[in-house]
Parts: structure tokens; C-alpha cells; sequence
């Protein structure tokens, strides 16, 4: 399980698809998936997705529990913070000891088990589409499509100029609007959905939680002074 968590996140910094299917073992990889297209919206999609960007823009920060649940059903637990513009930070229930931040420029990922830090540009990876400064679901972001059941919503994008890295899918529910998860779909077709328990918006961060920090040996997380 810990080399599957390890590998989900390699895949969000350096789209390394083919790293994820060894080391998750499996012994061939899949299929490479068709690259996803826009889709041809209707007018209410089209509200829609207006909608899902005004509340976007809305949020400036955000903290929430989390359960992410890898491709092999696999759930692991933690905390997601979100400080717009840029910032985002995700750390582990113990006793794993992994963790992600986004600094405004870089996405940091600290492998607790190897002690080892890997790090990627913001915009090369998918969180780029929800921690821009403002947020707009065209131009080099392609929505894919747009679903609506009674209490949720969906939207799913990619990159226009490589839709082929991957699809990332914002789950909403209707009442109050808010977001309750996210899934990533790469490109081999392997699905890892994160949902929120509980998300505020009502909280302040000190700047500090959103800077890498190398742990020191003992300690859980690398936080700023």
C-alpha cells in the first residue's frame, strides 16, 4: 500500500505513468487510454461550468479530513489545506509519514519511508487547475464533460495542449455547492479518487505550512519556523 501511495503521488509531480503500473505491480501495463476531447457543451453545461468556476474563485483557503482511495482500493486518510493563490498542502495520518506542498511555484512530494524529496512546477501537474490565482475552465484547460444528478455535479478537465497526461474530475454536491472530491484519471487508465470529510472554509494559515521542510529524523512532518 505504501508503494502505491508513493507512486499516486510521483504521478500528480512528474506524470510518470509507467513508473505507477511497475511499481504498483502490476505485471503488464494497461492499455494506454484515448486521449480525452472537449466536449460540446449545452447551454445548461455551459451554466454549469460557470457555476463551478465562480465557486472556485470563490475559495481562498480551505482545510479539510480527507480518504483517498488508490486504483486497488486501498483507502489511506489525512489532511488537505488549500491557500489560493498557489498554495496546497496534503499530509498523512500517522503512521505514514508522506507529504505533499505547494509553495506557489513547486509541488513538493516527501517520501517518509525513504527520506527522500522529489518536487515538479506547479503548472506541469494537475492541481495547476484549481490552485491558479483565477480560475478559468477554457483557453488551456479543456472541460471534458459536465454531469448533474439530483445533489451533485461533476466536471471533468485536462490540459488542452496534452489532454493525454491525464483527466482531473471535480465532484460537487448541489446543496450548499461545494466541493466533496476529486478523481485522476492518467493515462493508463488508473483512477485514484481523494474525498472531503467535512471541508471548511472558515479558516487563517500560518504561510509557514505551505513550505517544504526537510523532517527531521523522528518527526512526522517538515513545517516552516
Amino acid at each position: 500500500m505504501k508503494t502505491l501511495r508513493r507512486t499516486f503521488l510521483r504521478r500528480i509531480l512528474a506524470a510518470s505513468v509507467l513508473s505507477i503500473a511497475l511499481a504498483a505491480g502490476v505485471t503488464a501495463a494497461p492499455a494506454q487510454a484515448a486521449a480525452p476531447r472537449a466536449a460540446a457543451l449545452s447551454p445548461q453545461e455551459q451554466s454549469i461550468v460557470a457555476r463551478v468556476e465562480e465557486y472556485l474563485n470563490g475559495v481562498r483557503a480551505l482545510q479539510s479530513k480527507f480518504v483517498q482511495i488508490s486504483p486497488n482500493g486501498q483507502q489511506t486518510t489525512g489532511t488537505f489545506y488549500l491557500s489560493r493563490p498557489g498554495r496546497m498542502r496534503l499530509e498523512y495520518d500517522p503512521p505514514v509519514k508522506d507529504f505533499v506542498v505547494a509553495d506557489g511555484s513547486f509541488i513538493f512530494y516527501w517520501d517518509g519511508e525513504m527520506r527522500q524529496q522529489s518536487s515538479a512546477p506547479i503548472g506541469s501537474t494537475l492541481a495547476d487547475f484549481i490552485l491558479r490565482k483565477d480560475i478559468h475552465l477554457s483557453g488551456d484547460v479543456m472541460v471534458t464533460g459536465v454531469y448533474q444528478a439530483p445533489g451533485v455535479v461533476e466536471v471533468s478537465l485536462t490540459e488542452s495542449k496534452d489532454p493525454g497526461k491525464g483527466t482531473l474530475t471535480l465532484v460537487f454536491e448541489d446543496r450548499p455547492f461545494q466541493l466533496r472530491k476529486w478523481r485522476v484519471l492518467d493515462a493508463q487508465g488508473l483512477t485514484t479518487e481523494v474525498a472531503l470529510l467535512n471541508p471548511r472554509n472558515d479558516v487563517q494559515f500560518d504561510r509557514n505550512l505551505f513550505y517544504f521542510v526537510e523532517p527531521k529524523k523522528g518527526s512526522e512532518y517538515g513545517r516552516g519556523n
